[in-house]
């Protein structure tokens, strides 16, 4: 978030906004016929900043959720000018702007925001491409994506399909819940123990599938290439939810492996077990105060720009 606010692109796109408002209420209050250069060309102006706030928020991995509460405040703002100096055309147009700024803010802040997955890591119930809504309210309320809940606090549970920003990445990650703050994770021939006490895990199908790997030459080329492998699917148990993991057979193996769980913090998996980057890897331990959701609906899989959105698997994520 401070990257963003920081960005100069994204302070170019805020002055240029605040200027257009500021220059559209002065000439609609003095409603003069020779219109300053600048409301002339107020439409392409605004346009242009807040193509470059879009392109920060993006660039930056920023939270929409504080923009869009700004743009209601802002709004607001000027509606009450509006009333201030009896201005009818104030009024109405920024009341247009006001109301679904709000409503937007409110939904998505509050209640639900929708996320596309990125990659393949909860294969196989979810998989690239995915559209779901994520319940914003399920362990408390909050304006930033990052921080502890200021109403309404709750925490995650085991098996829930949490939406983090984890401490490495601005980004957005959703992965399965597996430890809680205290909790010994062990790890031995891939199957997961919590304080001493294996996962309930029962063989459900094998299959034949494709990865992509990666092959390094000598030459420092790096090529893409997909390769045979077997996946072994087994149907995993954890607290009240019970989901389907995937391992690919003859790949990731490793030495028994645990970890401790500190306080504040959570052990979170793919269910992809072997390819996801997650607390086994690169995320870590990820904070409480960096969980802004739980995947609750799959509404939409779109797979590419290219390609027809399917509504199949649509419904409530179990």
């Amino acid at each position: 978030m401070n990257n963003m606010i920081s960005d100069p692109l994204f302070i170019i796109g805020v002055l240029g906004i605040v200027a257009s408002v500021l220059a559209w209420m002065r000439s609609s209050l003095q409603s003069k016929e020779d219109e300053p250069l600048l409301v002339k060309y107020l439409s392409f102006i605004s346009t242009i900043s807040g193509l470059a706030i879009l392109l920060s928020i993006f660039r930056n991995s920023g939270d929409l959720g504080i923009v869009l509460l700004v743009a209601s405040i802002l709004s607001f703002l000027v509606m009450l000018l509006g009333y201030f100096f009896k201005n009818a055309e104030i009024i109405s147009s920024s009341r247009g702007y006001f109301i679904p700024l709000f409503l937007i803010f409110v939904l998505r802040t509050f209640l639900y925001e929708p996320y596309q997955i990125p990659s393949g890591s909860m294969e196989p119930q979810l998989k690239k491409g995915d559209f779901l809504l994520v319940n914003k309210y399920a362990y408390g309320l909050k304006v930033n994506r990052i921080g502890n809940p200021n109403l309404n606090r709750s925490d995650p549970q085991y098996g829930d399909l949490v939406v983090l920003i984890p401490p490495h990445n601005p980004v957005p990650y959703i992965k399965r819940l597996i430890g809680k703050p205290g909790d010994v994770i062990r790890i031995i021939d891939k199957r997961i123990y919590i304080n001493g006490t294996a996962l309930d895990k029962k063989f459900s199908r094998t299959e034949k599938v494709k990865l992509n790997r990666r092959f390094a030459y000598s030459t420092g080329e790096i090529i893409s290439r997909e390769v045979d492998a077997v996946a072994d699917f087994y149907k995993e148990k954890h607290g009240d939810a019970e989901y389907i993991i995937k391992n690919i057979r003859d790949q990731n193996e490793q030495y028994p492996q645990e970890w401790t769980v500190p306080n504040g913090h959570y052990f979170v998996m793919g269910d992809n077990r072997d390819n996801s980057n997650d607390s086994t890897k690169d995320v870590g331990f990820v904070p409480r105060e960096n969980f802004f959701g739980r995947a609750d609906i799959l509404f939409m899989t779109w797979e590419c720009w290219t390609c027809m959105p399917s509504f199949q698997k649509a419904g409530k994520i179990h």
